[in-house]
């Protein structure tokens, strides 16, 4: 095995005789492990060293279990020896959002006041499934307390960077599997998005994301922040993420909340190009908040490139604004609820504990009172026809995932922003969590820093499909195409706040 960066001729991402298997696609090692090229071992082997590698300058991860991968890729490989994978992904290494329960280890959530001590005998919905198709676990990643931001920073874990820039933030909440996926720590991970929490990572960090429309991933437990949590994959491009889809939206008895089976596979159709599809191109997304940044130029010149593809592939383009309102108050009533509602039972000792920005959310929430809680489900039931309409006329929309690129580590908002919270710098993000439909974040360019830049694709609740499918066309037409981030020289070099995995 080796890790040199040299790929065989005529295979994009594939190894020849010194390839490097942290940069493959899963679908590409499951095609690998079919043909005899290289093993399961061999590639968690690979995925684990650079797991390694990266963890002091990015802080990735909360714990990495290389006992357990290890032994998981052996019972893979003796599988493929006999012709029988268990599945989809069999020996494919994947990583979690340290949210989600995965058996034989604490999931902490980033927070002191959750204890280690077990039992931990319990998968999440997205968890088992991948476990039935043969995945291997090969870590947990970095999550703030609770996943309530939209950077990735924790009392318990602390700061999580940038692969473009360690001294940057990756984005949160999944910004540990961002980070994990955009360094060839595994090609797959699964995150949470309850406002925006694989998007905003997935666009500062140069990845694909998918939040697919409420329900359509099975969630166990219930989140407390309710309806607007969703589970969804994190990977190298469209395509994966339609393999991922196809095996965590199997369904679980556990949550009472999942929408029905699937038809069919999310692959079928993925290269049905977007020729015909009608478009809207919405810019600024119109009801974003009077004090939210505008798109920075160049944030702004690397999604219209973007939206020009599409139409030179044949998409019926126009600029539209669905009209949404202004709904962040709405937004925070129902979060900071849900916040306030899982630390409600901490005395004021462990309380003590907790990051103080969610301290403070908290508060706010547990200020609230019922009638403003369903004064907020109005907005968002009003937001939800809206948008429904909204798609009689347009297939998609498109709009920038978020308006700048990765700014500072260790601030919730960039250095002197006029707002106090993360929901003022993700205007595109969380009001699709309001109306649960699906989005995803592509990379399409970078700024004159090397800093990535996401264009997002909503689609109509239960188009996930069309979504992925649009996606797919703008990798095949080389937009998602940017520099990948340099992996660390050299393990020490981390940035501030950073600490080793298993602290």
């Amino acid at each position: 095995m080796s890790n040199s960066t040299t790929d065989a001729p005529g295979v994009p991402g594939a190894p020849g005789a010194a390839g490097d298997l942290t940069r493959l696609t899963a679908a590409r090692l499951v095609e690998g492990y079919a043909a005899r090229e290289f093993s399961p071992v061999e590639v968690v082997r690979a995925v684990l060293e650079r797991s390694e590698k990266i963890q002091p300058a990015v802080n990735a991860f909360v714990r990495i279990d290389a006992e357990s991968a290890l032994r998981q890729a052996g019972e893979s490989a003796e599988r493929w020896r006999r012709g029988e994978p268990a599945g989809l992904l069999d020996g494919v290494p994947v990583t979690v959002k340290d949210i989600l329960l995965l058996r034989g280890g604490p999931t902490l959530r980033g927070s002191w006041t959750v204890s280690a001590d077990g039992p931990w005998d319990e998968d999440a919905p997205s968890v088992a499934r991948l476990r039935e198709h043969g995945a291997v676990f090969t870590a947990k990643t970095t999550t703030p307390e609770f996943g309530w931001k939209g950077v990735t920073d924790s009392p318990r874990h602390g700061a999580t960077g940038n692969p473009y820039d360690p001294a940057r933030t990756a984005g949160g909440s999944s910004g540990g599997s961002a980070a994990a996926v955009a360094l060839g720590a595994g090609p797959l991970s699964l995150g949470t998005d309850g406002g925006g929490s694989v998007r905003i990572p997935a666009s500062f960090c140069g990845i694909f994301a998918l939040k697919p429309t409420y329900g359509r991933v099975p969630l166990y437990p219930a989140s407390a922040y309710g309806t607007l949590a969703h589970v969804g994959p994190m990977t190298r491009d469209a395509r994966d993420a339609a393999l991922l889809m196809d095996v965590i939206t199997g369904p679980d008895p556990r949550d009472w909340s999942q929408l029905g089976p699937v038809p069919g596979s999310f692959r079928d159709g993925l290269g049905g190009g977007v020729a015909g599809l009608r478009m809207a191109y919405s810019p600024d997304l119109g009801g974003r908040p009077e004090d939210a940044p505008e798109p920075s130029p160049e944030v702004a010149g690397a999604v219209r490139r973007a939206v020009e593809v599409l139409a030179e592939l044949g998409a019926e383009v126009e600029e539209a604004d669905p009209g949404l309102p202004d709904a962040v108050e709405s937004f925070h009533t129902l979060w900071f609820s849900g916040a306030a509602r899982v630390t409600q039972h901490l005395d004021a000792e462990r309380r003590a504990l907790l990051d103080p920005g969610l301290r403070e959310a908290c508060e706010q929430g547990a200020s609230r009172s019922a009638l403003d809680y369903l004064a907020a489900v109005d907005v968002r039931m009003a937001m939800g026809r809206l948008m429904g309409v909204f798609h009689t006329r347009y297939d998609l929309l498109v709009t920038p995932t978020l308006p700048i690129t990765a700014f500072e580590l260790g601030h919730e908002v960039p250095p002197g922003a006029p707002y106090r919270r993360w929901t003022g710098w993700t205007p595109y993000t969380h009001p699709f969590n309001m109306t649960q439909q699906p989005a995803a974040s592509v990379p399409c360019g970078t700024d004159g820093a090397g800093l990535p830049v996401g264009v997002q694709l909503v689609g109509a609740r239960h188009a996930d499909a069309l979504v992925l499918r649009a996606a797919h066309a703008l990798y095949e037409a080389g937009v998602a195409d940017i520099p990948p981030p340099p992996v660390p020289a050299a393990a020490g070099a981390g940035a501030g706040g950073v600490r080793p995995a298993g602290s």
